[in-house]
């Protein structure tokens, strides 16, 4: 069985909308091609180095449809090196509608998705999902993905679609490397999808409300009637 790999780029409140340019994603945002003043080397060689043993590309409509127009005629250029890679693997594109597959090796994945997506991670090795937001969320919600690479940029937006925004439920990941920051402050961030649960929460502190005492046993309650915690939490008389 091969792995799924999601590979997103994101400002520091996780905005993941939009990060190469303006065209990709414009409904109701305003800051789209972000990422160019904040790329240096550093990332560059990440990123170059993240698709190494690529054998599928995994993507959502409208980022097929962006890469479908760029990368066809970028072989021989500054990227010739991705772009190669992208025109020879194949290409899985989850859409309820009828996208133009004419660019070589594409396939449009039918209704049942999770089911699709198994059958991809079984048929191949390494399979990347690039941007493609509105897919990461199934795929975050049904735990369909095995390595979760964020380039998490120093830049806060405020607006925009999240990584997490709607997909996510409890889980547990482990990071598989030390995070390396860039010259221009870029974090790159490796996890890998845990096998246990988030744990829950078996304790927590006492928290005063005006005129009141909330309290998990009796020995919160009389620690923060008796002052013994932060003069914030004590009650009000």
């Amino acid at each position: 069985m091969g792995l799924i790999h999601i590979e997103l780029f994101a400002t520091l409140d996780l905005v993941a909308q939009a990060p190469g340019g303006p065209e990709e994603d414009p409904a109701g945002f305003s800051f789209g091609g972000w990422q160019a003043p904040l790329l240096d080397e550093d990332a560059g060689a990440q990123v170059a180095a993240a698709y190494e043993g690529t054998d599928a590309l995994l993507l959502g409509r409208r980022t097929y449809d962006i890469f479908a127009a760029y990368w066809p005629h970028q072989e021989g250029g500054a990227d010739d090196d991705i772009a190669t890679l992208f025109n020879r693997v194949p290409k899985y594109v989850a859409s309820r509608g009828t996208p133009d597959l004419s660019w070589a090796g594409s396939t449009q994945l039918g209704p049942d998705l999770a089911g699709a997506v198994r059958e991809i991670r079984d048929r191949h090795e390494h399979v990347k999902v690039v941007g493609s937001l509105n897919l990461v969320q199934t795929l975050l919600r049904e735990k369909l993905f095995d390595r979760l690479d964020l380039w998490v940029h120093p830049i806060v937006l405020g607006v925009g679609k999240k990584v997490f925004d709607g997909g996510a439920i409890p889980t547990s990941l482990t990071l598989l490397e030390p995070p390396v920051a860039s010259a221009k402050g870029t974090v790159y961030l490796r996890y890998g999808l845990a096998d246990a649960p988030p744990p829950r929460a078996t304790w927590r502190h006492p928290i005063a409300v005006p005129g009141t005492t909330t309290d998990v046993s009796r020995a919160g309650r009389a620690a923060v009637e008796q002052g013994d915690h932060c003069p914030s939490w004590r009650p009000r008389r």
